[in-house]
């Protein structure tokens, strides 16, 4: 368990870390950066995915009908994702990409409801209603609907949703998802690069070391982290994703010097306050569960 738990640490540690790596290309179009990033990972996945043979499973799952199309939603929800995220990040709103990340698993609660037809507890309206208030006081406090938080929980929260219905280990899902991206990936970076502020035009030799290894980036978390799945309960492995907007919050706070007035404070608050509540909630409920099995 040690080692799958180090290897946790270390996946939500470099997610969280990938902001200083978008920060050192923010002068670039975003939407270039999506297509070389979609670029870099397929050419990063293709050899282990021929190495491990598992090109067949992959071409086999998008072939069928119900399982190619989710394959494919899902590979427009996490181009939503890292467009929204490194979007936010090029234009200085990582404060705001740490709000969206910390509101993800309120948003899956509520897809429980509203997909699944899941019923609410008292701790989770409870929560619910926190979110909602805390919502209301950022939209005040920025001047305007925080769309990034909400565009990069939503999409979050809904790839996550898919990816439970998909029956592929994690990077045989992201490859079918790269394949089906691959293409369009092409004409971003042709489109985008056309611009006078292109990476095509402009990318220093490090700038270009940083882009190419935007697939590796990608990759290696995701790796680590399927290891840390099959070592660590998810007890365990849960809480440890509130490390990758804390480590936002206080890059955008203290190394990027974003703004931070009292009514957002109020905001990330009542946020907070919700998933300790939904955190306790769930630990009870677990606690519950393991009484009856025992």
């Amino acid at each position: 368990m040690r080692s799958g738990l180090i290897a946790g640490v270390s996946a939500y540690v470099m997610w969280g870390l990938l902001t200083i790596y978008w920060k050192n290309l923010h002068g670039f179009p975003p939407f270039e950066l999506i297509g070389w990033r979609i670029f870099a990972s397929f050419c990063a996945l293709a050899p282990l995915v021929i190495w491990h043979k598992r090109l067949r499973i992959i071409t086999a799952a998008m072939r069928s009908k119900e399982m190619g199309w989710r394959l494919f939603a899902a590979s427009i929800l996490v181009t939503v994702n890292w467009s929204s995220y490194v979007w936010a990040v090029a234009h200085d709103h990582v404060i705001e990409t740490a709000l969206g990340y910390f509101m993800a698993p309120l948003c899956t609660m509520w897809l429980g409801v509203a997909v699944l037809k899941e019923k609410l507890n008292t701790a989770q309206k409870v929560t619910i209603s926190l979110a909602v208030a805390a919502i209301a006081i950022l939209t005040v406090g920025y001047g305007r609907v925080p769309y990034l938080a909400l565009l990069i929980a939503g999409s979050w929260s809904l790839y996550g949703l898919l990816k439970k219905q998909i029956p592929l280990k994690s990077i045989e899902s992201l490859s079918g998802e790269m394949i089906f991206l691959f293409l369009p990936a092409i004409v971003l970076m042709i489109t985008q690069g056309g611009s006078s502020d292109s990476a095509m035009h402009n990318a220093s030799t490090w700038q270009w070391v940083l882009i190419a290894g935007t697939g590796i980036i990608t990759v290696i978390p995701l790796w680590i982290f399927g290891y840390a799945a099959q070592h660590v309960p998810l007890t365990v492995l849960g809480p440890l994703q509130y490390s990758v907007p804390t480590i936002n919050f206080l890059l955008g706070w203290l190394a990027y010097h974003e703004e931070l007035d009292a009514t957002r404070i109020i905001g990330f608050s009542l946020i907070w306050v919700a998933l300790a509540v939904l955190a306790t909630d769930t630990a009870r409920r677990a606690q519950r569960s393991r009484a009856l099995v025992h």
